[in-house]
């Protein structure tokens, strides 16, 4: 998945969490007053946005498994292709890292 698709998941799926919040704020508010069937209907689309939101989130948790796993298998073929310029790398970003921590 390219990062333009990335980002328009992660749209929807804040676009899908604003949706719960705000089903569940009109379900606090109607279960204040009202009872019967504004209250049923409130009810049942909170529910569909929470259904909805829990399948996108479980998506974005498979999709980023299979990117992670995809990502270290390159890492580690690409380690052990290339074994020198990997250590020397590394110690480049340790040198850096020790440097920042050391300033504070």
């Amino acid at each position: 998945m390219n990062k333009l698709s990335y980002e328009s998941t992660k749209e929807q799926l804040i676009d899908d969490f604003k949706d719960v919040v705000t089903d569940t704020e009109a379900l606090l508010k109607a279960t204040a007053n009202q009872s019967g069937e504004k209250l049923a209907e409130v009810r049942t689309r909170v529910e569909e946005s929470l259904k909805v939101a829990k399948s996108r989130m479980a998506d974005a948790q498979a999709e980023l498994v299979v990117k992670t796993k995809a990502a270290a298998k390159a890492t580690d073929a690409y380690v052990h292709e290339n074994p020198w310029p990997a250590m020397g790398v590394s110690a480049g970003v340790g040198v850096v890292i020790g440097l920042l921590i050391g300033r504070r």
